[in-house]
């Protein structure tokens, strides 16, 4: 501890600052599935979820499932995949989305998803944004 005389008062040297960890891109694919709900419906859903939360790249659905792939930026992947995990739940009400459960969850950091496309292999790239039929 460092001392400081101060009319006999006894500071302390404010602690040394750490670096924050810098924020990383991950793409995230969320997927979905339960009880067959109307197309229209889902598709309703996952539109306003989009229009509401434009970090939305894209969107497929059927009547009964739905994935979701967007972009999240966060400090690692624990806090990443814990955003994805809250999203459809936190956002059914609001965004009028079917209450399904959420079946798959996969979290890469930018490097390995731009690896993969290279390489041929994983998911697809995703179509443009918006939300489309399976």
């Amino acid at each position: 501890m460092k001392r400081l005389a101060s009319v006999g008062t006894e500071l302390r040297a404010a602690p040394e600052s750490r670096p924050r960890p810098r924020s990383r891109l991950w793409h995230v694919t969320l997927s979905v599935s339960g009880a067959e709900a109307p197309l229209r419906e889902v598709r309703r859903g996952l539109e306003q979820l989009a229009e509401d939360h434009p970090f939305l790249l894209s969107g497929r659905y059927a009547n009964d499932h739905a994935e979701i792939r967007y972009w999240e930026e966060a400090r690692d992947l624990h806090d990443a995949a814990a955003v994805a995990l809250r999203l459809w739940g936190e956002h059914r009400v609001s965004a009028g989305l079917p209450p399904w459960e959420i079946v798959g969850l996969e979290v890469v950091d930018r490097d390995t998803y731009h690896q993969r496309i290279a390489e041929g292999y994983g998911p697809p790239p995703a179509v443009a944004a918006g939300v489309h039929p399976f």
